[in-house]
């Protein structure tokens, strides 16, 4: 045998068990109770700052679904994961509608779920690197498995970025609105969950049109399923009418976002368009 076909095999050896290594690795079973800060998106931030030589620190302060206003929940929802509640970790349609605007648009256009989000804040990096998708696929199948959706959106909500340095929705809540993550009126949390595509470039007390644009469609959604009321409870698992309606609405979100396209100009698009930029996280 060559030395050069030795190393091929041995490099492909190498990746095989470098990607087979997730399914052991890490351990997803501690975060049923453990809340796992920092994360390696947090870690990857702070090697940035460290670069480009700023003084920068990570804002975030942990809080349990019961500290966070049902209108964040609702919110991220709608903008960020629509079928939540009903897929295993991967939105197959919304993927091949994320891969159409890619071939059409010639970019990146987003096509992860919550799940897959969280899976990439907390173990891996933001690289469009294959290899790295396939790890994050292995992991988000690991943590559907293993965690309840519930704990999943309770992670996601801590973890995920709301701008420079600010990660969490408690942090956010403070550093935007000078308020709690409970005290969020739903349109302070559309405008939150209208930038999670990419919060480093948008901001939610902003005048960008894409952040007014996209928090006002999630606004409207939110006042039409009748979550913006003082008497609203969250109910934390979908009732038989809620999946029946993300089934069937003929306005979902996704239709919203398509027939307000018109309304923005082709550089500000209301879907998201940066799928692995966040990570919402």
């Amino acid at each position: 045998m060559s030395k050069l076909k030795l190393i091929f095999i041995l490099l492909i050896l190498g990746g095989i068990i470098d990607v087979g290594r997730y399914f052991i690795y890490p351990n997803v079973s501690n975060l049923v109770e453990t809340n796992p800060v920092p994360t390696a998106f947090m870690e990857y931030r702070q090697a940035e700052w460290a670069e480009q030589n700023r003084d920068m620190q990570i804002t975030q302060k942990w809080v349990s679904m019961s500290q966070i206003s049902p209108n964040v929940i609702k919110a991220v929802l709608i903008g960020e994961d629509d079928k939540f509640w009903n897929h295993d970790g991967f939105d197959v349609e919304g993927m091949e509608q994320a891969l159409e605007k890619t071939l059409k648009k010639g970019k990146v256009a987003g096509g992860s779920t919550i799940s897959q989000q969280l899976s990439k804040n907390l173990y891996l990096s933001p690289s469009k690197n294959p290899v790295r998708k396939i790890k994050e696929a292995i992991i988000t199948w690991r943590i559907e498995k293993t965690l309840s959706k519930r704990r999943i959106l309770e992670i996601y909500l801590n973890v995920a970025e709301w701008g420079d340095g600010i990660f969490g929705i408690e942090a956010a809540a403070r550093h935007y609105y000078h308020k709690s993550a409970k005290s969020l009126s739903g349109l302070e949390a559309a405008h939150l969950a209208a930038v999670l595509p990419n919060p480093i470039k948008y901001d939610p007390t902003g005048n960008q049109k894409y952040v007014q644009n996209r928090s006002r469609i999630i606004y409207k959604i939110l006042k039409r399923r009748g979550v913006v009321i003082p008497d609203f409870k969250e109910v934390m698992t979908p009732s038989k009418q809620e999946t029946q309606e993300v089934s069937d609405d003929n306005e979902s979100v996704t239709d919203l976002f398509n027939t307000t396209y018109s309304e923005v100009t082709s550089e500000e698009s209301l879907s998201t368009e940066v799928g692995d930029q966040n990570h919402s996280q």
